[in-house]
């Protein structure tokens, strides 16, 4: 791991939540293409051993399947779609009003504990009380680290219990979903009842007419910001996991070029408030992330934003900027782009 996750600089950027600074502070860490991935699951239903090996080519193991489940939250909604349900959270959960988080998904967030609700926080002695079996994440770069897990009390967590870290670093959507649908079955789901194979159905419905709605309309340009006090966020297609398989699908996506996106780590574009114009979009999708700043709130700050032709069409969109990784929330986040595509004017 770089040193540059313990400087202050970068330790800020991440605690402000700078939208995609996020992601970009821990792809400062590497941005080499490497994957482990590949392994499978093995749980029993008979509550004989259980073993799964991640996307770090680990294997956790337990001597019955996990109850006591700790998992970023996002993983704990997917895995909550599969019929799994987590004692235990980390991540945005709650927002300032006490309501579920975008990332908390259909959860109800009073019945799980929350060891932290932001970055930076993780409540240990909260984490030994659920007694956990297992320690669930995501990973953003392929250094195995795991997301929300803080960098200086790491070592103290993951002595506790086996831990899965699950990729959602340079690889198409497609892969993240089969592997927390693997992983939710040997965590017990059933994952051929009618609610998943439905589910599933519906995503791939919804791909080939994200496919098609591209195909048709390969003129409508498709742009990916996040917006903080100071900065707009343009992020590239590279090494996120929705806007790789966008643009495999045939999306036209506004690509900033490789030399601006190099202080990310390759994630994103930074740029002013007065150069929020630098490129050409007909549709803008926006990071939904509490920690981003929401079109309602640039409405009424930022009034290059207004000026933008995307916008004053109305040609605007949220983007799950960290999908929940199950079928049932990933089909909505196709078939809405596939629309906004479908119905675009052209104004760029």
């Amino acid at each position: 791991m770089s040193h540059s996750l313990r400087t202050p600089s970068r330790r800020g950027i991440l605690a402000a939540g700078g939208a995609l600074g996020l992601t970009a502070v821990l792809a400062a860490c590497g941005d080499e293409k490497k994957d482990k991935s590949g392994g499978s699951g093995g749980g029993t239903k008979d509550g004989g051993p259980w073993s799964f090996k991640d996307d770090r080519g680990e294997t956790a193991k337990a001597d019955a399947t996990p109850a006591n489940i700790v998992a970023f939250t996002g993983v704990a909604a997917a895995l909550y779609d599969y019929g799994v349900e987590v004692k235990g959270v980390f991540g945005p959960t709650k927002t300032k009003d006490g309501k579920p988080d975008v990332q908390a998904g259909d959860m109800d967030i009073s019945k799980v504990t929350i060891l932290g609700n932001a970055w930076d926080q993780f409540n240990i002695e909260k984490y030994v009380g659920l007694q956990p079996d297992v320690l669930i994440s995501t990973m953003f770069d392929d250094k195995g680290t795991l997301w929300y897990v803080p960098e200086q009390s790491k070592d103290k967590i993951l002595k506790l219990a086996p831990s899965v870290g699950v990729s959602v670093y340079d690889r198409q959507m497609t892969k993240p979903l089969e592997r927390i649908l693997t992983l939710a079955e040997s965590l017990g789901a059933d994952v051929k009842s009618d609610k998943v194979v439905t589910a599933k159905k519906r995503f791939e419905a919804a791909a080939e007419r994200l496919r098609k709605a591209a195909k048709s309309r390969p003129e409508i340009k498709v742009l990916v910001g996040s917006a903080s006090a100071d900065i707009f966020y343009v992020s590239g297609s590279d090494l996120s996991a929705d806007l790789e398989y966008f643009k495999a699908l045939g999306v036209n996506i506004v690509e900033p070029p490789e030399k601006a996106k190099k202080e990310s780590g390759g994630w994103f574009q930074n740029l002013s408030w007065e150069n929020v114009d630098t490129y050409k979009a007909d549709v803008i999708m926006m990071d939904n992330r509490t920690s981003a700043l929401q079109p309602a709130d640039l409405a009424k700050q930022k009034p290059t934003w207004g000026k933008l032709p995307a916008v004053k069409a109305g040609q605007v969109i949220p983007r799950v900027t960290e999908p929940i990784f199950s079928y049932a929330k990933c089909a909505p986040i196709l078939e809405d782009l596939a629309k906004a595509i479908e119905k675009a004017k052209k104004v760029s």
